[in-house]
């Protein structure tokens, strides 16, 4: 049963931060205006709160006691991993706890045998792969952060990756989470094996965006490198054209690694930073990649060839060898740093629509682009759908930052209208809570509470992340008279 109120001190920060620096070392319990300023906000830089306190924990009894202590004095608890995401799901909390997971940063196994590593949350994606490439293996979720993002943040927001086409999400990919409830009871959901008995609590815990338990352990599955990997680019002298060919690639029957569009702008960007030799003069490229045995890609390379032209692509190359395949990705996966160069500031947005639907929604777009008066640059996985307009403005004129989140919050809309989702793979955070007014009605929000209250009856796991109160939802419904009336009031901005 939920605690009553009054029982919570009325200022609880003494109390906690004095039990925290006597349950942790000194130097894990950051208290100082200094010390406090790089968490106070993730890689959603335009929403910005400093927390209370921070705490490093660097095992799981400590984590345990943490969440003891801020169960006990009903604290709120937001977690943290490196501190990547883009929808602000790590934004924390004045009065709140922020719980680092960077000192989880081991890889506790590598199992060949079973196609199988188990990690910490605090390890980062690529050093996943990196350590099971001496055994021929790798982790196939590959997000365009891959580099810096944690392992931990990829299970809270069920990220993605240029290869998650063929490969599937975060959600397809892990076997076994290791969890600490609200309470500090340890727990694990999923099995070592391919299946578990049960409810499937993996997939809900894969996604939840830290608001129903603290990940402390994860056991992924591993892929042996396929024999041949190839990879095509394809220039389009029009947008709808290269959406277009996305579509009929898919409807051959072939399914690539990987197949990712970026339009002019991006493409420009891209090739100023990486000189990954890509067309500027094109009005889009596919990046489209084939694995597996040499035979059977030697052949799928010929058809999407075959396919590519047909659709309209003006120039196809094909990779000579790995070296230029690696290139290829490296302007894509790119993008959005290369972007920062070209624009003081961008919004990066992140909606999933139906492939068929590609033409109709960047037409779209570029109308709404032309509307607000900012420009837009697309990268994408097209294969999937899963969209990430990139909204370019500058916080320094008054009012650009609000007429990004407008057009942002059309474009999620649209998505939602043609059958799609407000994510993919960035997850709600602070970001989209209105938008999820749009896409979900109060008795499906009711439905979400209730799993919540479940696992964290008094609320104070992540509070205020990925599922709106109805009381938020009536209110944007009845100011959102017309397309364009997204605000933010609550939240402190720069």
């Amino acid at each position: 049963m939920p605690r009553i109120p009054d029982e919570r001190p009325l200022n609880p920060k003494p109390q906690v931060i004095d039990e925290l620096q006597r349950l942790l070392p000194a130097d894990s319990v950051l208290t100082t205006a200094a010390e406090l300023a790089p968490y106070e906000c993730d890689g959603l830089t335009a929403f910005v709160q400093r927390p209370m306190v921070v705490a490093l924990p660097s095992t799981v009894e400590q984590v345990q006691d943490i969440m003891r202590l801020c169960h006990r004095l009903g604290v709120p608890v937001v977690a943290r991993g490196a501190g990547t995401g883009l929808s602000g799901g790590a934004l924390p909390l004045a009065d709140g706890v922020l719980l680092s997971l960077a000192k989880f940063n081991r890889i506790l196994a590598i199992d060949p045998d079973n196609l199988t590593a188990t990690v910490q949350p605090g390890v980062r994606n690529l050093a996943i792969s990196e350590a099971a490439a001496p055994r021929g293996l790798y982790y196939a979720p590959d997000p365009s952060s891959q580099i810096a993002c944690s392992i931990g943040g990829n299970v809270a927001e069920n990220s993605g990756g240029v290869h998650c086409l063929k490969y599937g999400l975060t959600v397809h990919n892990i076997l076994k989470l290791k969890l600490i409830g609200v309470d500090g009871e340890l727990f694990e959901v999923g099995a070592d094996a391919l299946d578990s008995p049960g409810l499937d609590l993996l997939a809900l815990m894969t996604g939840s965006e830290g608001m129903l338990a603290i990940i402390v352990e994860i056991t992924v599955k591993l892929l042996p490198k396929a024999e041949r990997a190839q990879a095509l680019l394809a220039a389009f002298d029009d947008v709808e054209q290269a959406g277009a060919a996305v579509a009929q690639i898919i409807a051959s029957g072939i399914t690539p690694a990987g197949l990712e569009m970026m339009d002019n702008p991006a493409i420009r960007a891209a090739e100023d930073f990486v000189h990954a030799g890509y067309p500027t003069d094109a009005a889009a490229i596919l990046i489209c990649e084939l694995d597996g045995f040499n035979a059977e890609v030697s052949y799928e390379v010929m058809r999407v060839r075959e396919l590519l032209l047909a659709a309209g692509a003006t120039d196809v190359r094909t990779a000579r060898d790995d070296a230029e395949r690696l290139i290829f990705w490296k302007g894509r996966k790119a993008a959005f740093p290369a972007v920062g160069r070209i624009s003081p500031d961008y919004y990066c947005m992140d909606g999933t629509i139906p492939r068929k639907e590609l033409p109709t929604v960047l037409n779209r777009i570029a109308e709404l682009s032309d509307q607000y008066g900012l420009r837009v640059a697309n990268v994408f996985h097209a294969g999937d759908g899963n969209l990430h307009p990139l909204i370019l403005y500058d916080a320094n004129i008054p009012g650009e930052l609000d007429k990004a989140e407008d057009l942002g919050g059309e474009i999620l809309e649209l998505c939602v209208r043609v059958g799609g989702t407000v994510t993919g793979e960035h997850g709600v955070g602070v970001e989209k809570l209105n938008q999820m007014c749009v896409q979900f009605n109060s008795d499906e929000l009711s439905q979400m509470h209730a799993v919540k209250a479940a696992f964290d009856p008094d609320g104070i796991l992540n509070p205020g992340k990925a599922v709106p109160t109805l009381h938020r939802c009536a209110e944007f419904g009845a100011m959102h008279v017309h397309h364009g009336q997204l605000k933010f009031p609550d939240l402190p901005r720069f």
